[in-house]
């Protein structure tokens, strides 16, 4: 019987698998489980850190299964897959939380889990799922546990940020615990993360790769065609700091896409200021926010 039958995912114990001092070890309950849902013939690890995926795989009976890392001098970066497979978990570095050159006592400049920009980061770890993907059998899977890192306010998504090779097939949330924001109490608007990413993909063509990645822009509001005029009236007036007269609004629309795609943009302004429960008259020509 499937273990996975939850898209929430909660193991309060990691098991009796792996080194427990090695920092970063996932649960060996989630190895067990993937391999008791997808039964596949040839197992392989990337990232395999402490030994937990071997020893769930030793203790399911898999004699042929790959355990790579660094710590048993495969280079993710570098060096080839060894093997083909129907099914590979990874388990990578989250960013640079844990200084993993330090867990295994010698530096490698190809350790992702190196000082380095976040975009450099997400360009390594894309190669690697890369290579990971082109591995697989044809209908193999590959099952990637990733977590969402949060440094000097600026919050991470990696799930979101590295590309993805192959068809989604599932997408599980699974609690973490034992961590350290666990442990403090925090004010304000500070939210722990409590959880981290479990994705399956499936590779279902030879020739044909599905790939899908975000990017990240910015554009000025008033370049946008969709946009309200209510929302760029609003933008006004709060940039002015609460007041801002008709002209003044005419001013700082004037030219944005909207009003090229309307003659009467500056009536349309008018219409707005008098009929949207946006905005309220001060004084004649004058408006706030209501």
């Amino acid at each position: 019987m499937t273990k996975l039958n939850s898209s929430i995912l909660s193991y309060p114990s990691r098991g009796k698998y792996g080194d427990s001092k090695y920092r970063g070890n996932c649960s060996g309950f989630v190895i067990r489980d993937l391999i008791d849902t997808f039964k596949p013939k040839k197992f392989v690890e990337v990232f395999s850190g402490g030994g937990t995926g071997k020893d769930v795989a030793r203790e399911k009976g898999y004699a042929n299964s790959i355990h790579l890392d660094l710590n048993n001098g495969w280079d993710a970066m570098t060096d080839a897959m060894p093997t083909s497979s129907d099914f590979v978990f990874s388990h990578p570095p989250y960013f640079d939380i844990i200084d993993y050159n330090k867990v295994r006592g010698e530096y490698n400049q190809d350790d992702l889990s190196n000082k380095m920009p976040y975009a450099d980061f997400i360009q390594k770890l894309d190669q690697v799922n890369e290579k990971i993907y082109n591995s697989l059998e044809n209908l193999g899977r590959h099952a990637i546990l990733i977590g969402d890192v949060r440094q000097q306010g600026h919050y991470f998504s990696i799930v979101k940020d590295m590309t993805w090779f192959g068809d989604l097939t599932n997408h599980l949330i699974k609690e973490q615990f034992n961590t350290q924001c666990a442990h403090k109490q925090y004010n304000g608007t500070f939210i722990p993360i409590s959880h981290e990413h479990l994705l399956v993909f499936q590779k279902n063509q030879i020739w044909e790769v599905p790939i899908k990645f975000t990017k990240d822009f910015k554009r000025d509001l008033r370049a946008l065609i969709n946009v309200t005029w209510a929302d760029l009236i609003k933008a006004v007036v709060e940039e002015l700091g609460g007041t801002a007269s008709l002209q003044q609004v005419y001013i700082k629309l004037n030219g944005c896409r909207k009003a090229d795609h309307n003659q009467n943009w500056q009536a349309k302004i008018r219409q707005e200021l008098r009929n949207s429960g946006y905005f309220k008259t001060v004084s004649r020509g004058n408006y706030q926010l209501a």
